[in-house]
């Protein structure tokens, strides 16, 4: 199954970078047993306007585009629904039961997503009720996609 992380905004160098590559690189190895191909992020321009309900519908088309026909839409947001480590997992596994052929997790930009785009979603997560900075949510969901796979495999990794 395929795992995309389609992100409005772009990761700079230093240590977020070289953590979410260091995860990313960790679920690949051991996704692949599992049927999870590597992780591939998707980096989108932020946009220009100037209002944020024009950056949003500007951002949400750029995401659409870049989100493959038939993928299942998870949303990182806050308003979101609090998983743990072990759920996140399952769904996970059972997306790739029901022979689901991607995934794609979106990060939008700084006003948020689109009331409209986010009613795509199968699934909107969030990783508590504070505001994380985009950056942030990317290693985190990294992070997570990685224990999912080690949950799966009865790696030692998640201890719970």
């Amino acid at each position: 199954m395929r795992i995309l992380i389609i992100c409005v905004g772009r990761m700079k160098q230093g240590a977020e970078r070289e953590l979410a590559e260091r995860y990313g690189e960790r679920f690949t190895e051991a996704g692949r047993k599992l049927g999870f191909r590597a992780v591939e992020v998707i980096e989108l321009s932020e946009s220009r306007a100037r209002d944020g309900a024009t950056r949003m519908a500007e951002e949400a088309g750029a995401i659409t585009a870049a989100v493959p026909d038939k993928a299942l839409v998870v949303i990182l947001d806050e308003r979101g629904q609090s998983l743990g480590s072990a759920a996140f997992a399952q769904q996970l596994a059972r997306w790739r039961d029901e022979g689901a052929g991607a995934i794609a997790f979106v990060i939008g930009g700084a006003d948020g997503l689109s009331p409209e785009f986010r009613r795509k979603a199968r699934l909107s997560v969030a990783f508590g009720a504070a505001t994380w900075p985009h950056q942030m949510v990317r290693v985190m969901l990294l992070e997570q996609l990685y224990r999912a796979v080690t949950i799966l495999t009865g790696h030692p990794y998640h201890r719970a």
